[in-house]
């Protein structure tokens, strides 16, 4: 893999960039002072003149020899970029590459147009060869001119651009002037959330040079750019090497790992080449495995070699579970992530250094994110190099045009020459696994054929053609995402249809003052919060309101705003100079890794059963049976206790709460745990090596769309079924149950809706009545009132009829009978139901959706230790609550009133008491 420092940083020292190579210094009148930021962070003072982003820029195209022109340039403010001032002082000083409304740029203000200059000289060494002057990114419009000679001329603030400059170059001193036109939202241009006059969710411009700028030596016939797709069923690497220059060379390019090549194709410039990747390792966020490239051009007059890197990953769209999900290597994984805006006090749209990039992303993956929006902004390639490198799923936007403006016709040109330019050179980049050319319909046009367009220009990734349609509408034919923007949300996302996955592409926005940590202005936030405990609890709370969208609405991804703090917005995770959390890490971190976890069907504390994956026995499931766990058959008409057999409680891992421990439903205090590699079920004896033996991690499946389960103490061996028995096995391994044969689909579970879903037991017909256990109100019973559930006082001396509402037959559940429904003792067929959230008293109908609306499963009570709760079947994460005497069925912390955290574990407990009426 491309590593980010020492070779990429090897320079001589006659590449240096010295105050000595600029024409003219000593007779520049003295700068003044350099302006301090508004706001610094950590890396402010590490970014000065002999060290402004010294890392090389371009981690998947690297050539060894190289010279970065990064560092104090000349400059000056101008009325036209026309003819360029050579040889001429001026008067001021830049420090490339940095915005210049930046404070690390030294200028610190706005200019429509603009001059750059310095000197160089070009190594000895690279006598005969070429030379390609290189820019990262400049914005918007740039000429370049080397010793007066036109070399360059590219409009597009965001995709890299360059030219060979061999002709212009004379011995000696050499002198590059480059002129910069900048009107930001004075003119149509893509520019993202960068205004002249920033407030509120816009923010300060970015002009200039504002990434870095470079020389390298290249041959006549040269590498331009690897366009790189791997295709995951076929087991190769597509590759298209374009070039310039060439005359009979042919390409070669290699796939290697730890320094040795696993696969090789030749053939023609330009043609797609199929590298074989034999037994390709995935790459994935808990996995984020990288292979390096290496091209070369072969024959006479060849020899131009570049390196770089590449991850085998697969995206797509499958249904899963009669819903349809993105998937990532074929499987379903829930995308949780941050609405990222690339923002930075000190260097605006540049971070200060490599190790401030960085530093956003490991932050956001140790939260436990998977994901990152880039939103309306897009990055210098280091960036989304430590994106492939540390494990973090990409969604890339396009920089909006400005809002409130209708297109012309030329702006629209404009905006898909640029499109087209950011997705080719972006094309390889392993993590991004979806466009988004619009953002809340700004500078929107013909949504539904730009989608056709990207798609068509990219057809491996999926295509969100506005992300927050509730804002606009949407065209249902194109694109592959239905995505909604709620603040604070979650709210009510649409749900997905045949063709489009859904999304929540933006929510949150919980706010926090953090007084000497913030922009200047007013501090904004869609919702503010006193202190950082209440941040953290409203955080989790929303967070939490995910679970239910997803197994109840196909909700498959979600955006939170924000992880840092931007200028005057204060929504953020961090603040804006990264200097203060604001948010409790680890319980960030826990209800992330829920949520994500919970869309995989595994859910701390709830149950669940492990069905076989294997072609021709996805009929059996894991049980146990005179306490060694084994697979068998379990079907709808099997007896009760094989279901509860093949039902777990899945729990917190024992010795690491990261993983999972799974408690018997009808032996609690009873866990599976593996003793001689045999798997069994055991009580928990109080000892570590019970709690590590019972201790399993959650890792992808090594085929399809399940997961496996690795060994907390034994790594590298995973739960694995093996002629009925049930071990810990690792492929290959010594023992006779390691066989390597069919080992990947044997330890390949899928976590399967519970066969016994009821984790306390009621007794089927008996009448009963539920008592309110809140401290203050434990002489309050649920009852109906003209069709409504609510809680009244209910005492010997109450009237019978009231008696009467306050009883209910336990019957099996209508729509799945390990769960419970609860009939009306006065009014036989009439069943206690919920509708629209409010619990009521309704006839049944018959319909498939009274019954699920009529079905309750019983679990632990949430407070004391007797009772139960009752959940919802078919809205996942919610259970029946009294509120004000009413009743519904709420989750802790959503949306509505009747959410409210403040009692939730009291208010949804409930003891079966004996029946007021018989």
């Amino acid at each position: 893999m491309v590593r980010p420092s020492g070779w990429a940083r090897r320079v001589t020292a006659a590449l240096l960039l010295t105050a000595a190579t600029l024409v003219g210094q000593a007779q520049l009148t003295s700068p003044a002072a350099q302006a301090a930021p508004p706001l610094t962070t950590p890396w402010t003072a590490q970014a000065g003149p002999d060290n402004a982003l010294p890392d090389y820029p371009r981690p998947q195209m690297v050539r060894p020899e190289w010279q970065n022109l990064n560092g104090l340039w000349q400059f000056a403010g101008t009325t036209s970029i026309g003819t360029p001032p050579t040889g001429q002082n001026l008067a001021e000083q830049v420090l490339v590459p940095y915005p210049i409304e930046s404070g690390l740029s030294r200028v610190q203000r706005h200019e429509d147009r603009m001059w750059y200059r310095r000197t160089f000289t070009v190594p000895s060494s690279w006598s005969g060869r070429h030379v390609r002057l290189n820019f990262g990114a400049v914005s918007w419009e740039a000429r370049v001119w080397v010793n007066g000679v036109s070399v360059a001329t590219h409009t597009g603030g965001y995709d890299p651009f360059g030219a060979d400059i061999t002709a212009a170059l004379r011995a000696g001193t050499n002198e590059i002037i480059v002129g910069v036109y900048a009107p930001v939202d004075a003119a149509g241009a893509p520019i993202g959330k960068q205004r002249r006059s920033p407030s509120g969710i816009f923010y300060t411009a970015s002009s200039g040079i504002w990434q870095t700028v470079w020389l390298e030596p290249v041959n006549a016939a040269q590498i331009t750019r690897l366009d790189t797709v791997p295709d995951v069923p076929a087991g190769v690497l597509d590759v298209v090497v374009q070039t310039a220059g060439l005359s009979g060379q042919s390409v070669r390019a290699e796939a290697l790992t730890g320094g040795q090549v696993v696969g090789t194709a030749t053939g023609a410039a330009g043609a797609h080449l199929r590298v074989p990747v034999p037994n390709a390792h995935l790459w994935s966020p808990d996995d984020p495995f990288l292979y390096d490239l290496r091209v070369t051009l072969t024959g006479t007059g060849g020899g131009d070699v570049v390196t770089g890197y590449f991850g085998m990953r697969s995206v797509g769209k499958a249904m899963i579970g009669g819903v349809l999900r993105p998937t990532l290597n074929g499987r379903f994984l829930f995308q949780m992530g941050t609405l990222d805006q690339g923002y930075w006090p000190d260097g605006i749209s540049t971070a200060p250094t490599d190790e401030a990039l960085r530093f956003d992303l490991e932050q956001q993956k140790a939260l436990g994110f998977n994901m990152v929006r880039k939103h309306i902004k897009v990055e210098p390639a280091r960036w989304y190099y430590w994106a492939d490198r540390l494990g973090l799923l990409v969604w890339q936007d396009m920089p909006a045009m400005r809002t409130g403006v209708t297109p012309s016709a030329s702006d629209r040109a404009n905006f898909e020459s640029e499109l087209r330019r950011v997705v080719d050179s972006l094309r390889g980049i392993t993590s991004i696994v979806q466009w988004i050319p619009f953002n809340e319909g700004w500078g929107e046009y013909d949504p539904a054929r730009i989608a056709d367009l990207v798609k068509s220009w990219d057809p491996s990734r999926l295509v969100d053609n506005n992300s927050g349609s509730n804002c606009c509408g949407f065209d249902g034919g194109n694109g592959d995402v239905a995505d909604d923007h709620i603040y604070v949300g979650p709210g009510t996302p649409q749900r997905p249809s045949a063709t489009r996955v859904a999304v929540l592409g933006e929510f949150g926005g919980l706010g926090l003052r953090s007084p000497g940590h913030e922009w200047p202005g007013t501090g904004f936030a869609y919702e503010m919060t006193p202190d950082a405990a209440t941040l953290t609890d409203r955080y989790v709370q929303i967070n939490e309101q995910l679970k239910p969208l997803i197994t109840g609405g196909g909700l498959s991804a979600s955006v939170y705003t924000q992880p840092t703090d931007v200028e005057n917005e204060v929504n953020g995770i961090w603040t804006y100079d990264r200097r203060v959390r604001k948010m409790d890490a680890a319980r960030v971190r826990a209800v992330n890794l829920s949520v994500i976890q919970s869309a995989g069907g595994l859910t701390a504390d709830a149950p669940a059963s492990l069905r076989v994956t294997t072609p021709g026995f996805t009929d059996r499931y894991l049980r146990h049976s005179a306490s060694l766990a084994r697979t068998d058959v379990v079907t709808p008409a099997s007896a009760d206790g094989l279901k509860q057999d093949a039902t777990f409680h899945v729990r917190r891992g024992l010795a690491n709460t990261s993983c999972y421990s799974f408690e018997s439903r009808n032996f609690a205090g009873h866990y599976l745990r593996h003793q001689g590699f045999r798997v069994r079920k055991d009580p928990r004896d109080g000892t570590a090596l019970f709690d590590q033996d019972a201790t399993f991690c959650l890792r992808d499946g090594r085929t399809g769309n399940g997961v496996s389960f690795e060994s907390l103490n034994l790594p590298g061996s995973f739960l694995r079924h093996y002629a009925e028995a049930v071990y810990v096995a690792r492929s290959g391994g010594p023992n006779t149950w390691d066989t390597a044969t069919s080992f990947a689909d044997d330890s390949t579970w899928q976590v399967a809706t519970p066969w016994w879903r009821s984790g306390a037991d009621l007794t089927v017909g008996a009448a009963q009545s539920l008592r309110v256990v809140t401290p203050g109100f434990t002489d309050r019973y649920l009852r109906h009132s003209a069709s409504l559930a609510r809680t009244d006082v209910v005492t010997s001396a109450s009237a019978d009829g009231l008696k009467q509402d306050a009883t209910f037959y336990v019957r099996r559940g209508l729509a799945d009978g390990s769960c419970y429904s609860f009939e009306s003792r006065n009014f036989a067929g009439h069943y206690l139901r919920h509708q629209d959230f409010r619990l009521r008293k309704d006839p049944r109908d018959g319909s498939a959706l009274f019954d699920q609306d009529a079905t309750f499963c019983a679990q632990p009570p949430r407070y004391g230790s007797s009772g139960v709760s009752l959940t919802s079947i078919n809205i996942a994460g919610t259970s029946i609550r009294h509120y004000a005497e009413e009743v519904f069925i709420a989750s802790n912390g959503g949306s509505h009133p009747f959410d409210a955290p403040t009692h939730y574990n009291e208010d949804t407990t409930w003891t079966i008491s004996p029946p007021w009426s018989p």
